[in-house]
């Protein structure tokens, strides 16, 4: 009997083993929570780029289709002979500068759009504060130019914000996009969908593009807890034939949108089946 049962015991724990050394061999994975981005009115360069880089690899998530170089340009390495993206900017539409070029392009007005690539930018400045925004254009200039951003160009856009926000957007509480509110506060799931650029990436109800999955029988492969698990953790779960691109969806979104924003889409995407 004793022979029999140390044999059992033997098992088992060979067996906790075993799972604790393949637990151990599975990647760990903190979920990043986005942070405020504060800059004073003595701001330098310096400080500029360096939170500039973070919200660029980050919660800005511009790695998704600059980092790669087929969807978008590269902006970190040479553009056909022009340089980095700091070195070629100017040169775009001249006389404007740098920043004046990028802003605009961050900020959905761009009229120029480099041939072979295709143009599915989303307007940032709906997703980023503007202390983001201008962090951004800051770490962009310094990839081959001169920086120039100041504190004044920030507190200009948060002026202009504030104003275009109007009293409702003015007391709309603490969130990441201009005006307090991302998408607005709009509870609307096309309108969040349109502010967050989903559609630069999947394709819904014919419409978007085709690099992530298509979204629109999304409801029929996921219930809604997958769902909203994939919005606040991408790397949840991964969709398969997919697994090349796993960790390129922004991790933001879930912590972008309030509770009502986020059950909106959920649900509607559930609902499509």
């Amino acid at each position: 009997m004793w022979a029999t049962n140390a044999k059992i015991i033997g098992i088992v724990l060979g067996t906790l083993a075993l799972y604790t050394l393949i637990a151990n061999k599975i990647p760990q994975v903190e979920s990043e929570v986005p942070q405020t981005l504060t800059l004073g009115a003595n701001v330098t360069p310096e400080q500029l780029v360096q939170a500039g880089e973070k919200v660029f690899n980050g919660i800005g998530g511009c790695t998704t289709c600059h980092g790669l170089g087929t969807r978008a340009p590269n902006l970190l390495t040479d553009e056909k002979g022009d340089g980095p993206i700091g070195a070629r900017c100017g040169k775009r539409e001249p006389p404007k500068s740098c920043k004046d070029y990028l802003y605009e392009r961050l900020d959905g007005r761009a009229t120029f759009h480099l041939p072979g690539y295709q143009n599915i930018m989303p307007v940032m400045t709906k997703q980023l504060s503007p202390e983001q925004i201008w962090a951004v254009i800051a770490f962009l200039e310094s990839q081959g130019g001169p920086v120039d951003v100041t504190a004044d160009d920030i507190a200009k856009a948060k002026q202009a914000a504030g104003a275009s926000a109007g009293p409702a957007g003015a007391a709309g509480g603490g969130g990441s996009a201009p005006g307090g509110a991302f998408a607005g506060g709009s509870t609307d799931p096309k309108t969040i969908i349109q502010a967050a650029g989903c559609l630069a990436c999947h394709k819904l109800d014919g419409q978007g593009q085709t690099i992530a999955p298509d979204l629109t029988h999304v409801g029929a492969r996921r219930n809604a807890n997958s769902i909203r698990a994939k919005i606040l953790n991408p790397i949840s779960s991964i969709t398969p034939g997919y697994e090349k691109l796993a960790g390129i969806m922004p991790k933001a979104f879930g912590t972008m949108m309030n509770a009502a924003q986020l059950e909106a889409l959920v649900q509607f995407l559930a609902a499509h089946k």
